[in-house]
């Protein structure tokens, strides 16, 4: 197989040849045809999440088809076509996970954190962490689903019954939950950069009631945010936007610091609530609202050898949509 490897924390990724992987026990071999890539990869390529084992390949957006199946796997069929998102393993018998709250698991694995991920020609999977994608037919357009949109639906659920939702930053996540709200019959109001025409233009064609910058407001208060967008300062950005009862709701596993702020802001029983990884359920739940509201994700796909390039574009903010690698080069 080839992948990209991460071998230190800052350092660029390395195009290598390695021995293909063996599933395990449980576990699935995919044939990766598609990997989207995330802002979450910029994380771990910068060393800002903890007890990160090098070498490492990143990319938790998976899209491929299962070519070998490891032992006592009945769930998946080989040739079946698959998704792999960020939530890789859990324990299944701490608190969190008896009480129906597995994205809070105590001895969690992350794909392509904690285990090898999709930038690469294969990948190996828990099966039970694997969803099926029927009705998504297009492998690049389905992988920003496996976590942009799932992180960015329960989002969107914690966001309660919020009619005005202000979305701060309209990437990868952003534009698939601004469709999929619409079609709930909401509306969207876009934050994004200051002079970032081409987010705001994407958000106002996908049916946004306005877009402008962070720091300039619609002329109404939201009744929820969803800051998507790694930038602490947009917390008292949001709790200014939104309505006395409001939610402003942090949807990135990484954040730089939270500005002090006047209790003010936070007075009137607003709510600030943070988004954790994600359950199989949301998936299952997401992957069929996707196909039912027919979201379309804007990708750009990208050869696997470019990834360093890509993940130097998506820090500069120069990403419209999503971007997604694909290993065509290699098979």
């Amino acid at each position: 197989m080839h992948a990209m490897v991460l071998q230190k924390p800052g350092g660029p990724l390395q195009l290598e040849a390695l021995a293909d992987p063996e599933p395990g026990p449980g576990e699935i071999r995919v044939r990766v045809s598609a990997c989207g890539v995330c802002r979450t990869d910029l994380h771990l390529l910068d060393g800002e999440l903890p007890d990160i084992v090098y070498p490492i390949i990143p990319g938790h957006e998976i899209v491929g088809h299962i070519d070998r199946l490891g032992a006592g796997v009945t769930t998946h069929q080989l040739g079946a076509r698959v998704g792999i998102p960020w939530l890789g393993h859990t324990c299944g018998h701490c608190q969190f996970c008896l009480r129906g709250t597995e994205n809070l698991c105590d001895a969690p694995a992350f794909t392509g954190y904690t285990r090898h991920g999709g930038y690469a020609t294969h990948a190996v999977a828990d099966a039970s962490y694997a969803f099926p994608l029927d009705g998504l037919s297009d492998d690049v357009a389905a992988a920003p689903l496996l976590c942009a949109g799932l992180i960015g639906w329960r989002s969107l659920v914690m966001a309660g019954d919020a009619e005005r939702l202000g979305i701060y930053g309209f990437g990868a996540a952003g534009h698939i939950v601004a469709q999929v709200a619409r079609w709930q019959g909401r509306k969207i109001y876009a934050f994004t950069r200051r002079n970032d025409r081409t987010a705001q233009d994407l958000a106002l064609q996908l049916g946004a009631a306005w877009a402008g910058a962070a720091d300039e407001r619609p002329g109404l208060a939201l009744d929820a945010a969803i800051i998507y967008a790694a930038a602490g300062e947009l917390v008292p950005a949001a709790l200014q936007a939104v309505r006395k009862g409001g939610r402003v709701i942090c949807a990135g596993i990484h954040m730089s610091a939270i500005p002090s702020f006047p209790y003010s802001l936070l007075w009137g029983e607003r709510h600030v609530m943070s988004v954790a990884n994600l359950c199989r359920q949301d998936g299952l739940d997401f992957l069929r609202i996707a196909r039912e509201a027919q979201i379309r994700t804007h990708t750009t796909a990208h050869p696997l050898s470019d990834a360093n390039g890509v993940l130097a574009r998506l820090r500069q903010g120069d990403v419209l949509g999503a971007a997604v690698l694909v290993p065509d080069l290699y098979s």
